[in-house]
């Protein structure tokens, strides 16, 4: 890893004091997402009003990468629009495989300390757990909307 301390730091940060680790009852999408090969289980809830995440949480255990990357995402996308976080997520998604530009980089702000996730191939599964979970309420909406 280019930044071993960063990246700590980072990781340490989102997974010790996570911002959006906690229920959200006004949630009006909620999906689970699951990584069986190492435990990790988050349920991820978004408040959506006309096309933009306006609050967003999740619950939910695993190890710390999973818990933070979760952590830096919402930080990412509450108060964007469903495109742009697609966007984003497509970005870390690419980011992972070490397929971004520089300027796609500085768009993912702290994510972006999971760039070398890569060279940890057990670990992007725990990295992209709550990407994929956001993608998946976007592209099935009926599967995870609250009535």
């Amino acid at each position: 890893m280019q930044n071993n301390t960063f990246y700590t730091e980072i990781v340490n940060d989102h997974n010790l004091r996570p911002m959006h680790k906690h229920e959200l009852p006004d949630a009006n999408f909620e999906l689970e997402g699951v990584n069986p090969s190492c435990g990790d289980d988050i349920i991820l809830k978004l408040k959506v009003e006309d096309d933009v995440i306006v609050d967003g949480a999740y619950v939910g255990d695993g190890c710390a990468i999973s818990q933070a990357s979760a952590d830096m995402m919402l930080d990412l996308i509450i108060g964007r629009k469903k495109d742009e976080a697609l966007r984003l997520s497509e970005i870390f998604l690419r980011m992972i495989k070490g397929q971004i530009t520089e300027e796609e980089h500085e768009e993912l702000e702290e994510a972006g300390a999971l760039q070398d996730i890569s060279h940890m191939p057990a670990r992007v599964k725990c990295a992209v757990l709550g990407w994929h979970t956001m993608d998946e309420i976007f592209a099935h909406p009926e599967k995870a909307e609250k009535k």
